[in-house]
């Protein structure tokens, strides 16, 4: 009787083994619970950021005002007689302490 509990015993260290610090054990599932947790955070960033492209493309497809914004924005588009003013500070009136490039 002693030598079957002591198999059952060994059996039992075993399979407390192979749960605890075996491969796939509870170590593992952890770590693999964590990296899914993560990889679904990074792909809900990721359907925001193509939901934000997608509406840009619809603007951009479906009406002439995001196409003049962009190239109001982008590449300075100023309309036939429309009138551009550029201001450029004076030197007293920037910051004190700007560009050294000693």
């Amino acid at each position: 009787m002693r030598l079957f509990t002591l198999i059952l015993f060994l059996l039992l260290g075993g399979l407390q083994y192979h749960l605890w610090l075996g491969k796939n054990g509870l170590s593992d599932y952890h770590e693999m619970s964590n990296a899914i947790d993560q990889q679904e955070q990074d792909n809900l960033a990721l359907k925001e950021r193509n939901s934000l492209i997608y509406r840009e493309i619809d603007d951009l497809t479906s009406g002439l005002e995001a196409i003049e914004e962009l190239a109001r924005n982008d590449l300075g588009y100023i309309k036939q007689g429309e009138t551009f003013y550029r201001i450029i500070p004076n030197k007293k009136d920037e910051p004190a302490g700007g560009d050294d490039d000693e």
